[in-house]
């Protein structure tokens, strides 16, 4: 694989206050010309990040109150009318469409988990192929893509720490030679895994694998994964894009806010966007790092992109919304602000789509 690099970056200096239960307001949109691309080695380890990531918060996190309400109101799963409707959920597994070094393929494997063809290369992003993780009851439904049937993976991305988006189990699976592209402050995680070729990037920070960039991108997110971490890595999305200029935005995690209409200004012609739909209700508790499906749909338009797949939704129980409630609520916010049907891909698990420029 050829890999192109660039001097790294400076590091961000720690803010003043390191609460990480506190955020400062988010900072406006930038105006004006877009920055320079700002391109980093690929394999790019760095031990000089701020303690906390706090400062990059959209939005406080819940404190004792928010928590002791939640627990009030036993909101975290669905009644049970709600999942009644788990045999409807669409799984209709089929095999991986050919890709070649032209091709732009996805393959929905569930949740955020897919299967990326892009400038010859096949890339997982947030790869969840457990049938149960940290915290939640298994799986809705089995995961769309057979691990012995994907074809060799060529990197990996992942939006953030949380254990529906970085499960250990199936990293393990893979080669320890395999390219991942990492949030800042999440490359030890990996390290310690014994993971040789990590590349752990700020926001608006990128590298290149193969002729394919792989951009980081703001999420309006957070991040922990103990007791003692909370905020200490970077939360975030991704833009792919190919040679030729086609361009993928997988999200990741993300509630709605500003940072959606600048990546569509820095990053212009989104061919495809995968935006989470699901994981929403209670709105009191989620809205600040979940996106509703009629908030997704608006996400969609301020990226300017031109397709939408929705995630996140339809394969664990992570939120109390009904579990059929996210596909009916994005065609019909879809409907609604009046775009071209065949634009939304609101694949089944399993499903698969072909860009054809």
């Amino acid at each position: 694989m050829t890999e192109r690099t660039a001097p790294p970056a400076r590091a961000a200096q720690p803010p003043s206050s390191p609460d990480p239960v506190t955020a400062r307001p988010p900072a406006p949109p930038l105006t004006g010309p877009v920055p320079a691309p700002v391109l980093q080695p690929v394999g790019r380890l760095r031990h000089d990040w701020p303690r906390t990531f706090a400062d990059r918060l959209t939005a406080p996190l819940p404190g004792v109150r928010a928590l002791a309400r939640l627990a009030r109101e036993g909101a975290v799963r669905p009644r049970p009318e709600g999942l009644r409707d788990i045999p409807l959920l669409p799984f209709e597994p089929g095999p991986l469409p050919p890709a070649g070094p032209d091709t732009v393929a996805v393959t929905w494997a569930g949740h955020a988990s897919w299967v990326l063809r892009i400038g010859g290369l096949t890339v997982l992003t947030d790869p969840v192929w457990s049938r149960r993780i940290f915290g939640t009851p298994a799986r809705l439904t089995p995961v769309g893509v057979r691990w012995e049937d994907l074809p060799a993976v060529d990197a990996v991305v992942i939006s953030h720490n949380h254990f529906d988006h970085l499960d250990a189990p199936t990293l393990r699976r893979l080669p320890r030679h395999t390219p991942v592209f990492v949030p800042a402050g999440l490359g030890r995680w990996f390290a310690r895994r014994g993971f040789h070729r990590v590349t752990e990037l700020d926001w608006w920070e990128a590298a290149e694998l193969d002729g394919v960039r792989f951009d980081f991108v703001p999420a309006h997110h957070w991040s922990k994964r103990t007791l003692l971490d909370t905020c200490r890595s970077l939360w975030g999305g991704w833009v792919l894009t190919d040679r030729s200029g086609r361009r993928v935005h997988f999200a990741g995690d993300t509630g709605y806010g500003h940072w959606f209409a600048e990546i569509g200004r820095r990053h212009p012609g989104i061919d495809l966007a995968l935006l989470p739909i699901g994981a929403y209700a209670p709105r009191w508790w989620l809205s600040d790092v979940h996106t509703d499906p009629e908030e997704a749909v608006r996400a969609h338009q301020d990226l300017g992109a031109r397709r939408m797949a929705p995630m996140h939704w339809a394969t664990f129980v992570l939120s109390s919304e009904p579990v059929l409630e996210p596909l009916t609520r994005v065609r019909a916010a879809w409907e609604k602000a009046g775009l071209p049907r065949e634009e939304l891909w609101d694949l089944p698990v399993g499903g698969s789509r072909v860009l054809v420029p």
